[in-house]
């Protein structure tokens, strides 16, 4: 199981309103876990809520603003993604008919 830190410890160290971090799970782009009433958000999720609160408060960023950055993001990453493989595959495409015989 991963590391997990409380809401309320994210919101006095990360110094961001608790309707703000409530906001993002509402949205979906924060999932975090309640055990005993507390919710907790796991430290791999961690770079998403620091990446959102930059965009929320130091670029003044609304949360139907940030979902929609958020989704654009994870397209880029993925047409990235696809292009390395695209280019892996050409270039053994390349190595194979280089080493073919055709004599």
């Amino acid at each position: 199981m991963s590391e997990r830190i409380s809401r309320e410890e994210l919101v006095r160290i990360y110094q961001i309103e608790v309707s703000f971090f409530d906001q993002l799970e509402e949205s979906g782009l924060l999932r975090t876990e309640t055990a005993d009433n507390v919710k907790y958000l796991t430290e791999e999720n961690l770079p998403a809520l620091e990446r959102y609160a930059n965009l929320y408060y130091d670029l003044d960023i609304n949360i139907p603003g940030i979902e929609v950055i958020d989704r654009l993001m994870k397209k880029i990453e993925t047409l990235q993604q696809e292009n390395r493989n695209m280019f892996a595959r050409l270039a053994q495409l390349h190595a194979d008919w280089e080493d073919a015989d055709f004599l």
